[in-house]
């Protein structure tokens, strides 16, 4: 994209992938992990609550209470990968020439010549 600048080409450039800032990162990952905690505490009391009334809900609930920590750590870690699209600025790749097939070998050495079946 250019734009014209008092009759001279003036190259502008679009970033419209770039990573989000560190700390605009961390903080939404913080938020992901104390969300995840509130979850769990709730999911607590609610076992603690409903243990004596409805064994099924209050287990289901200590479970959950049980299995949230480790998706919550593992959720709020995962950050700062490479977003899709950015991994395509890299330089081109050169093209592959095709290798040889076998009876093609001998008749493309120099000096020869290819003769007609």
């Amino acid at each position: 994209m250019s734009r014209k600048r008092n009759g001279k080409q003036k190259q502008v450039f679009r970033i419209t992938q770039a990573r989000q800032g560190l700390a605009e990162d961390v903080r939404g990952r913080q938020r992901r992990y104390v969300i995840s905690m509130s979850l769990r505490t709730v999911s607590v009391v609610v076992a603690a609550a409903l243990w004596n009334t409805e064994r099924y809900v209050a287990v289901v609930a200590l479970v959950l209470s049980v299995v949230l920590p480790y998706i919550a750590v593992v959720v709020a870690n995962a950050g700062r990968e490479t977003p899709p699209g950015l991994d395509r600025v890299t330089a081109p790749v050169p093209p592959v020439r095709p290798a040889l097939l076998p009876g093609e070998a001998a008749a493309s050495a120099p000096g020869r010549e290819r003769t007609a079946p």
